[in-house]
């Protein structure tokens, strides 16, 4: 096994945004995000532990050894500070990073974000993580998003390689029993969220199928929302120009 974790940089400058992705997913979540923010900073998409090249990441499955992992390796890579942006379970992620070492986070954009509710949908998300070959997975996809969208081709071909890697579809299978049981998530507290001091952006569809919209409610004064009006949950792909202005607005609230 190893404890380093797989991670695409592309740009360069004196600010860095770091991406993380959502259960199931890859660096490759970000391919449409990545090259536009790259044009003005140094941005870092992961794989979180147990995904693609983080494969074999000691521990994988808790979202606390994903944003420690994270943490060490930006420490390792001598980054003081970032931007976080986490979908979904990258969403978590970030938070738990945030919580626990707020003086690294400049600012902090979640797209619909785990933790925030007790509501998730479990049936689903097996099926997604159990998807024998892409014509499933991009089905599957299709469900997660908006109703009526249509996951384009390249997205769905880019997850189903990740999967066809030896022992990820048994990790998801696993990892899914930790992210939830019987249809519950963990949730983050809300008196937790309101101790964030960085800016902090939610950005969620409001017919999301995954985390319901209505996990929205009850937010702390800190926390600024960016519904984005009948969008599923898969944000990176249905909502690509919204999801680039929410995370360069955080940017611009996060700089000095």
């Amino acid at each position: 096994m190893s404890d380093k974790l797989g991670a695409r940089v592309e740009g360069k400058g004196g600010e860095t945004i770091v991406l993380l992705h959502g259960f199931g997913g890859s660096h490759s979540t970000w391919t449409d995000i990545q090259p536009s923010l790259a044009r003005y900073a140094r941005v870092i998409a992961y794989d979180l532990p147990g995904h693609g090249r983080s494969l074999d990441f000691p521990g994988a499955g808790p979202a606390t050894v994903a944003a420690k992992a994270v943490a060490a390796d930006l420490t390792a890579r001598g980054i003081e500070k970032v931007h976080l942006v986490g979908h979904s379970m990258g969403g978590a992620v970030a938070t738990l990073i945030a919580m626990r070492s707020p003086e690294r986070v400049a600012s902090l954009t979640l797209l619909a974000p785990g933790g925030f509710g007790p509501q998730i949908n479990g049936e689903l998300l097996k099926r997604y993580a159990n998807a024998p070959d892409a014509g499933a997975l991009g089905s599957i996809m299709d469900e997660m998003s908006a109703p009526g969208f249509s996951t384009p081709p390249k997205y769905v071909l880019g997850l189903a390689a990740v999967r066809g890697q030896r022992g990820q579809r048994a990790n998801l299978d696993t990892f899914h029993g930790i992210i939830q049981k019987d249809g519950v998530q963990g949730e983050i507290p809300r008196e937790a969220l309101a101790k964030l001091a960085m800016p902090v952006n939610l950005v969620w569809g409001t017919a999301d199928p995954v985390l319901p919209f209505a996990q929205t409610q009850n937010l702390p004064e800190n926390i600024r929302l960016t519904p984005i009006d009948g969008a599923g949950h898969m944000l990176t792909v249905e909502a690509k120009p919204a999801v680039l202005a929410a995370i360069r607005a955080s940017l611009v609230a996060g700089s000095p």
